[in-house]
């Protein structure tokens, strides 16, 4: 048997994992699509490294992009297998996917404008609304903990890893040679003291572990200051500085948490009396869909709705859908805090909000996730003076501030955690993915000082025999 990386290799997104058995059957791990610089990750995004026809079964980790955005073009490239996931995956993947395939054909639309004027010829969409319908038709939900045979020498369970809504490990068992071999792929880890989800759960001993390595060289804030951290910014920016507050936010998880933790701080009393605006429609529908699953919800948040049953609404905050209601918030008169996707800055809404309110030092733009270090949000962090914003440069007047609790990757002590279910002599090779390979080196150090010596960075399409 084999194991190849055909994304998330030496990187963060485009999490796809391939393995091959010794009967030809083939079992891929996630088709997610690159995110980041935009010219990069078209290019990766056109070629998968693997033949999609030839794939009989793909395996989901859960909903977000960079894990899931590729599958409509895996099915229109000739995919015709099951694809499994957890029920709340399955919602989520239903708007997001729709969602990406707008952004495929506006964003096809508009370049063949300019292709059409140059005389070049016009590019196809990665995929459709059609081709997302399809692919849906190929989705089978099942639970996390329930045992799911693929074929009469394999099956797989999910565990759950507290990322977003549904989110999962992969473990999977295949019998080759009359020998058992367990394969866990982690998927990307939660924290432990989230503030809406279960922790992390322990997984079944693993001869070989996949593990994402996001933050694999830092340590996040205490989540407990992030109210703290939160209020501190808003005062500062809209009570003092009279100024906007823009926060770019995934639409799926982060956007949720933020309102959250606005209505905590709303329901003691702590909130300044302004409007709070969530510029995003797909922030709405993902909102309804958290709504729905509260089975995901750990105990703290159950206990906070016996006070508040609507944790993620609360006084002056107005969901945002219409684009003319969008456009409206540029000329807004007065402070305010947006939140709108993506978390990266680098598309959607929120970089028309970040465009208007850059060049202005009373407003602020607050990071509050992962953000590619080549993204216009990776850029801000990195603390530059001067941005490109569609094609335009900005000097960076408005204040930059980050706040890591907010992040839904754990940082390497959770990953730590995570893996310490795990007899570390019995992991015949654990490989890093999703990382920065330079993080990755770093988080190596760590995993050799607690007892995991075969530590593997697979580098783009290599492969690995198990």
């Amino acid at each position: 048997m084999t194991v190849s990386f055909h994304g998330a290799a030496q990187c963060v997104t485009g999490s796809k994992h391939l393995l091959e058995l010794e009967d030809g059957t083939q079992i891929l791990l996630d088709c997610g699509m690159f995110q980041g610089n935009p010219v990069e990750a078209a290019a990766l995004n056109r070629k998968f490294g693997f033949n999609p026809y030839n794939i009989d079964v793909l395996l989901l980790s859960h909903a977000h992009i960079d894990h899931c955005g590729l599958i409509p073009k895996l099915v229109k490239e000739g995919f015709t297998g099951k694809i499994y996931c957890t029920p709340a995956t399955f919602d989520l993947a239903k708007i997001l996917l729709f969602d990406s395939a707008h952004i495929q054909q506006s964003d096809a639309s508009f370049l063949n404008k300019h292709r059409h004027k140059k005389g070049e010829a016009e590019i196809e969409p990665l995929y459709t609304l059609d081709d997302v319908n399809t692919a849906l038709e190929y989705f089978i939900p099942v639970p996390i903990n329930e045992k799911v045979e693929l074929t009469p020498r394999a099956s797989f369970m999910y565990t759950d890893v507290g990322h977003i809504l549904g989110s999962t490990a992969i473990n999977v068992t295949i019998l080759e040679n009359g020998k058992e071999i367990r394969i866990a792929f982690s998927g990307d880890v939660g924290r432990y003291n989230d503030e809406i989800l279960h922790a992390p759960q322990p997984f079944p001993q693993a001869d070989y572990l996949i593990l994402e390595s996001t933050y694999g060289d830092r340590l996040h804030d205490n989540i407990i200051e992030t109210d703290t951290k939160l209020l501190e910014t808003i005062t500062q920016t809209c009570v003092v500085n009279k100024g906007k507050l823009v926060i770019p936010a995934f639409s799926v998880g982060r956007t949720q948490e933020i309102v959250y933790a606005l209505n905590r701080l709303q329901i003691t009393n702590r909130l300044p009396e302004i409007d709070f605006f969530v510029d995003s429609p797909l922030s709405v529908e993902a909102t309804q869909v958290i709504k729905a699953h509260s089975e995901c919800y750990n105990d703290k948040l159950l206990q906070f709705m016996k006070r508040d049953p609507e944790p993620f609404d609360f006084k002056r905050l107005h969901y945002i859908e219409r684009v003319e209601d969008s456009k409206a918030l540029n000329s807004y008169n007065g402070p305010c805090v947006i939140i709108s996707s993506s978390g990266m800055a680098d598309a959607g809404r929120v970089k028309h909000h970040i465009r208007n309110i850059i060049s202005d030092a009373r407003n602020c733009i607050l990071l509050v996730g992962y953000c590619e270090p080549r993204s216009l949000g990776g850029k801000l962090i990195a603390g530059n003076k001067e941005v490109t914003i569609f094609g335009d440069p900005f000097e960076v007047e408005a204040k930059v501030e980050t706040i890591r609790s907010l992040s839904a990757h754990g940082d390497y002590e959770d990953l730590l955690k995570f893996i310490s279910c795990q007899t570390p002599g019995l992991i015949k090779n654990l490989f890093l993915v999703h990382g920065e390979y330079e993080v990755q080196k770093h988080f190596e150090e760590k995993l050799h000082n607690v007892g995991f010596k075969n530590v593997t960075i697979p580098a783009m399409h290599e492969t690995y025999t198990l």
